[in-house]
């Protein structure tokens, strides 16, 4: 047993140290960091971190420890919470979906851990709003459609019950970011079918997830190597919750998956045409499907579902969507989807509203609060979105 402790003390530091070294190589080998964004060096270091971590969470799920999105989601929620005096928080459960109430004014209560209640914290005192914050099932082992159906009816449940909160029923605004972006923009979609619900006034897409079939656009050529949602993260997550094999990751990649008749269909809403040319680099690789595979397709239709791709949804629904508020970066494999969506809102004659973050990627606005691990981007979003509520 000694030899044993001592093999573990003298080996776990070792491998340790061999995996940060692994992740500082593999970061200098495919991250590419632009030239333009304001701290680079934190950037980087912050990168091989997440990279140390992804390869550690890898390692655990090998050894049947524990599943790597688990541990990321873990990892993720670590940070101790600041309790702020001005708010209530409550944890309570809407059905079997947990769910967080923010109301401005009064004590907090006992927190758990949480990466977006300092930002949910802080919108709430903000913009003097009560904020419900979902706790959707996750990864690993909660797969498609369980993120929207436990969005969906967390705020069905809670519309039903606005005046419990004091919520002003004609000022309801749903807000999400990157996954989040996604389900508020597919939710959204079902409640102009539901006029007993009160209705919507706004929606905030924050770097939102809008479709997952055409990924030769503009940024997801220009930034598929830029952290932290890189391409080969993006689709990790993306199969994992489509429950895709990743072995389709390359069919996916060149269309090989798209039926003729679908891009057809869609190619007016989903191609790069529609994104200004501004966005456009001269080394952006041209725009066309692959050679159709029907086995791909069959094992991937699930990425035309309207409640995965809401960009499909048709001229009816959209045209009676509610105003947008759309936050795009520039370095974010995702902001083409979001230029798509802007475009598509706009056809159908929805108010949109833009900011556009020349110095943003994607993930940084939940690091607005991380003191030296922050950047000025994370602060400019925060406070935009702010500005956009408080003025509905």
């Amino acid at each position: 047993m000694a030899v044993l402790w001592l093999l573990l003390l003298v080996g776990l530091p070792t491998f340790l140290l061999g995996l940060f070294a692994w992740a500082v190589v593999k970061h200098f080998l495919t991250a590419e960091v632009p030239s333009s964004l304001q701290h680079p060096i934190k950037f980087r270091f912050m990168h091989c971190m997440t990279l140390f971590m992804i390869g550690l969470g890898n390692t655990l799920e090998m050894l049947r420890i524990c599943p790597m999105f688990r541990f990321a989601q873990f990892i993720c929620d670590i940070g101790a919470i600041t309790k702020d005096p001005t708010l209530v928080v409550t944890n309570m459960h809407f059905g079997t979906i947990p769910v967080r109430l923010f109301q401005p004014k009064a004590v907090p209560s006992k927190l758990r851990r949480d990466m977006y209640h300092s930002l949910c914290s802080f919108l709430a005192r903000e913009t003097d709003s009560v904020l419900l914050s979902v706790g959707y099932r996750k990864l690993p082992d909660y797969h498609y459609p369980l993120i929207f159906k436990d969005c969906l009816n967390a705020t069905i449940h809670f519309l039903k019950s606005l005046e419990t909160y004091g919520v002003d029923p004609s000022r309801v605004v749903l807000c999400g970011e990157s996954i989040g972006g996604w389900a508020v923009a597919s939710t959204i979609q079902v409640f102009v079918s539901s006029p007993s619900l009160p209705q919507i006034r706004a929606q905030v897409l924050i770097t939102p997830v809008i479709q997952t079939i055409n990924f030769r656009l503009p940024s997801h050529q220009q930034n598929k190597n830029v952290p932290f949602l890189t391409r080969d993260i993006m689709f990790m997550c993306l199969c994992k919750y489509l429950a895709i094999d990743l072995s389709w990751k390359d069919a996916m990649l060149t269309g090989d998956v798209i039926p003729l008749d679908m891009w057809k269909k869609y190619r007016k809403w989903l191609s790069s045409d529609n994104i200004p040319r501004r966005f456009w680099s001269s080394d952006s690789q041209p725009e066309f499907l692959g050679c159709f595979n029907e086995a791909a397709y069959l094992e991937t239709k699930q990425i035309f579902d309207v409640e995965i791709s809401p960009i499909l949804a048709d001229d009816k629904t959209i045209a009676q969507l509610p105003e947008a508020f759309l936050v795009t970066c520039e370095y974010d494999i995702l902001r083409d989807d979001a230029l798509l969506y802007k475009k598509r809102l706009e056809d159908q004659g929805v108010p949109v509203s833009w900011y556009h973050v020349e110095d943003g990627f994607h993930g940084s606005l939940t690091l607005f609060d991380w003191k030296f691990f922050s950047f000025p981007c994370s602060m400019k979003i925060v406070n935009t979105v702010v500005s956009y509520i408080k003025n509905i």
